[in-house]
């Protein structure tokens, strides 16, 4: 089984939130929060923050630690065919934008960063990233624990 750490960014900011169009080599384009890998030795508050830069182009401050999210995603529904299953422990973070202008990942497979009305997510092909963040957000659950996201239809691993 594969292994990645990564921290998440959720921010909502009058009736929005921040999110951005991962472009992978392979396989559809999908909405997600921005974040990622926790580097080796980088702490998790950093990680966010620089992910959010580096994914954005804005500057971010943690506001508050939302939860934890640990999912096993079988090896017959990863993008990458071939693979083994892989664990996914996400570290979900209540943000600020502080400054900076919204662009695409230089390099990177984001290819656009979006205010995002609330009301509209629900239409959109987007990782159950999404769902875990804004439940986070939306209950404040003393446990920093959300019920599993089935995937399926628009929200995919």
């Amino acid at each position: 089984m594969s292994f990645r750490l990564a921290a998440y960014a959720v921010c909502i900011e009058d009736g929005q939130v921040l999110l951005a169009r991962h472009v992978p080599p392979r396989g559809a384009p999908n909405w997600t929060l921005p974040g990622g890998r926790v580097e080796h030795a980088e702490d998790p508050y950093d990680a966010v923050i620089r992910e959010v830069a580096e994914e954005t182009g804005c500057d971010a401050l943690v506001e508050r630690l939302l939860g934890v999210d640990s999912r096993i995603i079988p090896a017959a529904e990863r993008a990458v065919p071939g693979g083994p299953e892989h664990q996914n422990v996400g570290i979900f973070y209540q943000v600020r934008i502080t400054g900076g202008q919204l662009r695409p990942e230089p390099n990177g497979e984001i290819a656009e960063a979006s205010w995002t009305p609330l009301f509209d997510v629900a239409g959109l092909r987007r990782s159950s990233l999404v769902d875990i963040g804004l439940a986070l957000a939306r209950t404040l659950p003393a446990t920093g624990h959300v019920p599993p996201v089935p995937v399926g239809g628009p929200i995919q691993h």
